[in-house]
């Protein structure tokens, strides 16, 4: 499969993984919880922070579980003002740091790619075996991007670029061909596997149905009879048929064959399924489809005319008017109607949605409404690097939520309901903090760490604080505990080692299955650990991502 180079690949190519782990740190004044609730890292979240260190943040709790991922980076213009920020270590790297990326800059593609290309590796690891993700891009960096999103999610998950009109008349003022789309590329995370949802079908689209010759099975509509396959691609599809009215043998054409076999269509026949119009002459027939018989709608397809799915300008005057008290608004939003397609298209009722460019929180917004009009349960997380996090994007999530008096909309007149929690990027999950006595992790982010970090797989679920035995979760066929308190004294006394009795007990409750321990120190050979099916871990030097090189016994 080819690949793309670029300048800093080499640097940015598992930068990923060096990125270190931070702390969500909620902000009550900033969320809105559900009434008679504390804020919650289980509700819809709004995060203010560096996008790719946010990403990280998410894996020990969401790695694997997001069902439908939009974002909307920056096309690369020149006109944007986006600045190369991520702390590689490399000195070409460190020269591009802060610096505004123009049309002058003769390695903004390379600077571009740079940014995306570790994103995009969190953004796979996050994205759930039935999920996909949507990228809106435009021909700028759209053939680029394909390239790297091959090498990314592979070549076999691509699915499509979709086309979107996102202006409804043309710019008079453009040198060449005024530009009226934008793309929106489409990665399944295993295209075998990914929940592909059909459209309603539309008023106008039953309107084609009718009941011409009083069938009993009541409104249809005629299909071609024919396919554009040669009769040595598919022989048995070349024969005639006879023509009821007056028995005339009927031929497709020299270069076409039926769509059916001849044992197809004798069923055809027999289910008064072959039409040859109202006085029964055609040359050639067109097939029965039943509305009655296509339940769950229509096959999206790749063009999006903007009459379905919002504009640019409408998405302008939207946000113009839930901001009306104020100047600096969002320039370049998304409408509600885009990210709705999008969520119609790809996962449940209750997925689990993720927009790490949020901007003005279209992407919120569209799920709010879609839980009202359907009764979903669907969460949202959203990142956002830059200083308006909260006050335009969660803003805007905030009176969406509330209502908004003035607008047109029902439901948004009275408000869509929801909540969210508003979270900063805190310490990062430093192993040698374990033991400072200052700010040390909590316990539940401490347990999503060693759960993710050893076995690649996030924990379904994470106590908030130690149990008696310290189990954790089950995850990557492992039973993990983690013996750990965010306590100086304790971290220093012997509680906090793993002793062989607390061993035998976990090994009892494991009933055979493998066991990783997290502590500070063991009292025991790992030799004897082992035989109990036990390994151990230790804080803060060993957390193993390869599962079997437990720590030699002392």
């Amino acid at each position: 499969m080819p690949t793309l180079e670029f300048k800093g690949k080499p640097f940015v190519y598992s930068h990923h993984l060096s990125v270190p782990f931070r702390e969500l740190v909620v902000d009550p004044s900033k969320s809105l919880p559900p009434k008679g609730k504390a804020p919650s890292l289980d509700d819809n979240l709004i995060i203010h922070g560096d996008n790719l260190e946010a990403l990280k943040a998410l894996l020990p709790r969401y790695a694997g579980k997001i069902d439908v991922i939009y974002i909307d980076p920056p096309y690369n213009t020149g006109n944007e003002g986006w600045a190369y920020n991520d702390a590689v270590n490399s000195p070409l790297m460190k020269e591009w740091l802060g610096k505004v990326v123009d049309r002058d800059d003769l390695e903004r593609h390379d600077k571009w790619l740079c940014m995306m290309w570790p994103r995009l590796q969190l953004l796979n690891e996050l994205l759930s075996v039935e999920g996909a993700i949507w990228i809106s891009c435009n021909d700028i960096e759209s053939a680029r991007l394909k390239i790297v999103l091959d090498e990314i999610f592979g070549e076999e998950n691509f699915v499509c670029f979709c086309v979107w009109q996102k202006r409804f008349s043309p710019s008079n003022d453009e040198t060449y061909i005024s530009e009226t789309h934008d793309y929106i590329v489409l990665y399944a995370r295993q295209k075998a596997g990914w929940m592909r949802n059909l459209l309603p079908r539309t008023l106008k689209q039953n309107a084609l149905y009718d009941n011409v010759d009083n069938d009993p099975r009541e409104d249809w509509a005629s299909d071609n009879y024919v396919s554009n396959k040669s009769k040595e691609e598919r022989p048995n599809s070349w024969f005639p048929i006879l023509r009821p009215k007056d028995g005339k043998e009927i031929w497709p054409s020299p270069t076409a064959v039926w769509r059916y076999s001849p044992e197809q269509h004798e069923r055809n026949v027999r289910e008064n399924r072959v039409w040859w119009g109202a006085d029964g002459m055609n040359n050639v027939p067109r097939y029965k489809r039943f509305l009655k018989e296509l339940k769950g709608g229509v096959v999206p397809q790749t063009l999006w005319l903007h009459q379905e799915v919002g504009h640019n300008q409408g998405a302008k005057q939207f946000l113009k008017a839930l901001f009306a008290d104020r100047d600096d608004i969002f320039q370049t939003p998304k409408p509600v109607e885009l990210i709705d397609r999008i969520l119609t298209i790809s996962g449940s009722a209750n997925a689990l949605v993720l927009d790490s460019f949020a901007g003005s929180g279209t992407t919120a917004h569209a799920v709010l409404a879609k839980n009202r009009l359907d009764g979903g349960t669907r969460k949202v997380i959203l990142i956002e690097t830059e200083n308006y996090a909260d006050s335009l994007t969660a803003e805007r999530v905030r009176r969406v939520i509330k209502g908004m008096p003035n607008a047109k909309d029902e439901a948004l007149r009275s408000g869509l309901g929801g909540s969210f929690t508003y979270c900063e990027l805190g310490e990062s999950i430093d192993l040698e903090r374990f033991f400072d006595g200052e700010g040390a992790p909590r316990y539940e982010q401490v347990a999503r760490y060693v759960a993710y970090t050893a076995t690649g797989e996030s924990a379904p679920e994470a106590p908030a604080e130690p149990r008696a035995d310290w189990f954790v979760a089950e995850a990557g066929g492992y039973r993990i505990h983690l013996i750990y308190r965010p306590d100086l004294a304790f971290m220093r006394s012997n509680d906090a080692a793993l002793s062989l009795p607390l061993a035998k007990d976990i090994a009892k409750a494991a009933k055979g299955k493998p066991v990783l321990v997290f502590a500070a120190a063991k009292f025991m050979s790992q030799d004897a650990l082992t035989k109990l099916g036990v390994t151990f871990c230790q804080l803060p030097y060993s957390v193993h991502r390869v599962l079997g090189e437990a720590p030699d016994a002392p």
